[in-house]
């Protein structure tokens, strides 16, 4: 009686998983418009060695993101996701099109965050 409702259930459970990142696509292209974002904003970004283990560091002061320069380009893309949102930025300064990476990466964020 109760393997065919584990089963049932399990089915049902695989049916409504969702791909981490479901927009994202790990190539150079993306990686491009996420630094892009950044620059509009007014941020310098380089890849530098150094010995933060989050992969980067953010001097504020002079809106420098450093990023760990032997991280994979899948990495580098899932950092610059995580940088993204909590650093300020003015929107309206972003091209039409950094405007829509930037809104459908904050959907993506707040999809995952459910």
């Amino acid at each position: 009686m109760y393997g065919n409702y584990i089963n049932r259930f399990n089915v049902n459970l695989q049916l409504n998983i969702k791909p981490k990142n479901y927009f994202l696509k790990y190539n150079q292209s993306t990686l491009n418009k996420l630094e892009k974002i950044l620059e509009e904003a007014g941020y310098v970004v380089r890849y530098e060695r150094g010995s933060f283990q989050s992969g980067y560091c953010i001097l504020e002061d002079k809106k420098v993101v450093v990023l760990n320069k032997f991280l994979t380009p899948e990495g580098r893309i899932n950092t610059l996701m995580d940088i993204i949102p909590s650093v300020e930025l003015n929107y309206d300064l972003l091209t039409q099109d950094s405007q829509k990476m930037y809104d459908e990466m904050k959907v993506q964020i707040q999809n995952l965050e459910k």
